[in-house]
């Protein structure tokens, strides 16, 4: 049941915002990558529901996870703050002339993402059952890569929090399936620079095909 609320709700919400977005003529993914997005979101949220409901309920971290997606998910496209830091990241000096106390504003955006990775490295440190400065190494590439597939921009003011999580998904499926076959981690680190470079590429793409 939480699954299948979960799963209502954060399709509502994209479609919510993609509605919002068509209204007032921003750009929006394509319709085929919108609705391959929400079956990839429902088909792992169900799936996980099932595994969890099926062997000992759902972990800690994962309802974090859930708990944060949920509330920045709805910071991001249903209040004030949201728009305008899609509204600076697309435009940094048409925000600021609109209005927006952009200084201000990136403070505060850089205070919040400290606080998720201090967030993110407790979790890390509890799973490792110890702290060390080399436990994140590399986790940058992961990240970029996971917001890229999601559907950022490199221009920026475009992206979900949903589609970012979904990409991290998909990184991680793609970490631990090399790492089954038995890829080296040389290996891994050019084929995810190459999944990156493809994202840019479609992305770039597809903004100069709009244009």
């Amino acid at each position: 049941m939480i699954g299948v609320i979960l799963s209502a709700i954060l399709i509502f919400m994209d479609a919510r915002g993609r509605k919002n977005q068509q209204k007032y003529g921003f750009e929006v993914t394509p319709f085929y990558f919108f609705v391959a997005k929400n079956v990839l979101i429902v088909g792992a949220v169900m799936g996980l529901s099932y595994l969890m409901a099926s062997y000992k309920g759902f972990p800690n971290v994962l309802v974090i996870l859930s708990m944060l997606v949920v509330l920045y998910a709805f910071v991001t496209s249903q209040t004030v703050i949201g728009r305008r830091i899609y509204a600076m990241g697309g435009n940094e000096k048409a925000a600021r002339l609109s209005g927006v106390n952009t200084p201000r504003l990136l403070f505060y955006t850089f205070v919040n993402m400290g606080v998720l990775s201090a967030l993110a490295g407790l979790i890390v440190a509890a799973r490792l059952n110890t702290a060390t400065p080399k436990a994140g190494v590399n986790f940058e590439l992961d990240v970029i890569a996971a917001c890229f597939i999601g559907g950022a921009s490199a221009t920026g003011g475009i992206g979900t929090v949903i589609g970012a999580v979904v990409g991290a998904f998909l990184i991680g499926v793609m970490n631990n399936g090399m790492s089954i076959i038995g890829i080296g981690i040389d290996w891994q680190q050019a084929i995810k620079g190459f999944v990156l470079l493809m994202a840019v590429f479609f992305d770039v793409y597809n903004k100069n095909k709009s244009a």
